[in-house]
């Protein structure tokens, strides 16, 4: 009776999450789909070919690239914080945290304005620069929390075994500490992506309408009642972030595997 009522629920998941994308690449090609008939009366192709024109394409890549930046960015400083916060103790370590979480606990738009005129008199508002900076604020969060619970887990005792050994500490982290938190690295470039390139108000505030990114374009067309549009743009938003996240894992893991076979044939 469990193992039957197990089914069930795993079905009705699996059913959650299959019908909506069956109706969004329904709506993508149709202009037309009155109640209550079951599928489209009238299919068209206008909604490939508007979002297959060359300055959506060239669009979508400039999102991509800037997603990733900010990925790259936001690597960089969680993961010296997610050691310090995890591994060792310091006067104020609390405090830190606290400010680390501090986008989660306080709302980016209930700051964003006073954020906007800092960016203005440093001269970075209406710029890429500006939005980079301001979509990093919203990643530290998550990757500092994924990153530390690898941390949490691995501890020090390996990278202490390397230093013993006489690896320097560039050698301790690319051989040792690295492979060791990849896992928490994937996870947390894969949420930083997502809530990079979904990112709407912050940049659209902070850009100023000069640094035009995916969501900025994919949003308006949900709220006119474009389904067609708005189901091939989301449908579009899913493929690219899923293409994007197996692609930096493959690569990732390819990397390691070479390390590995090489240190393997030279014992």
């Amino acid at each position: 009776m469990k193992i039957k009522f197990n089914k069930f629920v795993i079905d009705m998941i699996l059913i959650a999450f299959i019908v909506p994308f069956i109706v969004l690449v329904l709506w993508g090609f149709t202009n037309s789909w009155p109640f209550p008939y079951i599928l489209p009366q009238q299919y068209s192709l206008r909604g490939i070919e508007y979002i297959l024109n060359v300055s959506n394409l060239k669009m979508i890549f400039n999102s991509i690239c800037l997603s990733i930046i900010v990925v790259l960015i936001t690597l960089i400083i969680s993961i010296p914080a997610a050691k310090s916060i995890t591994l060792y103790n310091f006067k104020g370590k609390r405090f830190f945290e606290v400010l680390i979480l501090s986008p989660i606990i306080i709302p980016l738009i209930s700051v964003a304005m006073g954020i906007h005129i800092v960016f203005i008199q440093l001269s970075i508002a209406n710029n890429i620069f500006g939005v980079i900076i301001i979509n990093i604020l919203p990643c530290i969060p998550y990757a500092v929390r994924i990153i530390a619970d690898v941390y949490r887990i691995v501890g020090d005792k390996f990278e202490m075994q390397g230093k013993v050994l006489g690896a320097n500490s560039f050698n301790n982290f690319k051989y040792i500490t690295l492979p060791l938190i990849l896992p928490g690295i994937i996870g947390a470039s894969s949420m930083c992506f997502i809530i990079s390139f979904s990112q709407y108000f912050l940049t659209m505030l902070i850009g100023g309408g000069s640094v035009i990114t995916y969501p900025m374009v994919m949003f308006p067309y949900i709220q006119s009642g474009d389904r067609t549009i708005g189901s091939l743009y989301s449908l579009l938003f899913l493929i690219v972030s899923l293409i994007v996240l197996l692609l930096v894992e493959r690569k990732i893991n390819k990397h390691y595997k070479i390390i590995d076979e090489k240190n393997f044939f030279s014992k």
